[in-house]
């Protein structure tokens, strides 16, 4: 409970930001430096606070008004030893205008896997942007507006674009980046760290969210 503390107060424990100090990510190992601990130590609080933010976040209310759904592939090195990848599998990710992400794993990107997830996640009678991908036909008999976003022929316009989900898919996979690879088994908590930066963009709100995240796993 001490090295959760230690952590908030003193250093960007997963990368977020301190105010008082560099703007640079910290990563595990630096932490057990900075705050004198064992590194599987601080890599163990560090999955620990992942862990508490992915089932915060998932507790999110869903999107409504005009919304941006969108897949990504995060493809694997090769070379990467295994159990080990820079990136992996399916993420589908929904923003909401003007609001917030939310980002899920999904084994392909299949209407019938696509679709439950936005009747889950987005209200109806929304409207929804998303680019050419057949799968998405699905939404044109549905109960949600649907806008596609052809690429090869329009750029983008004032409201026909997908520009804050590929923002956000950006970000993401800068930040992974760093990691020079994450557990196969951990790769859903990376991107929902990714989300939940993506949501709360200051750092002090980052640090208030995590101790209070904290507070509440101790009792």
């Amino acid at each position: 409970p001490n090295f959760f503390w230690a952590v908030l107060d003193d250093l960007s424990c997963l990368g977020w930001r301190h105010a008082k100090k560099s703007t640079k990510p910290t990563k595990a190992r630096t932490a057990s430096v900075l705050v004198d601990v064992n590194k599987s130590t601080a890599a163990y609080y560090c999955h620990r606070l992942r862990q508490l933010i992915c089932k915060a976040v998932e507790d999110a209310a869903p999107f409504s008004g005009e919304v941006e759904v969108d897949e990504s592939y995060f493809g694997g090195d090769a070379r990467a030893n295994e159990g080990v990848v820079l990136l992996a599998k399916y993420p589908f990710s929904a923003i909401e205008r003007g609001g917030k992400v939310y980002t899920k794993i999904i084994p392909d990107a299949k209407a019938a896997t696509l679709m439950p997830i936005m009747r889950e996640r987005i209200t109806s009678g929304s409207i929804i942007y998303t680019d050419s991908l057949s799968s998405y036909n699905v939404l044109d008999v549905s109960d949600l507006k649907h806008y596609r976003i052809n690429h090869s022929e329009l750029l983008a316009d004032r409201h026909n674009h997908i520009n804050g989900i590929e923002n956000f898919w950006n970000q993401a996979k800068r930040h992974l980046r760093k990691f020079n690879g994450v557990p196969k088994d951990h790769f859903h908590l990376f991107l929902k760290e990714c989300e939940w930066r993506f949501n709360n963009p200051d750092p002090k709100e980052q640090l208030m969210q995590l101790k209070q995240l904290v507070k509440g796993c101790m009792g």
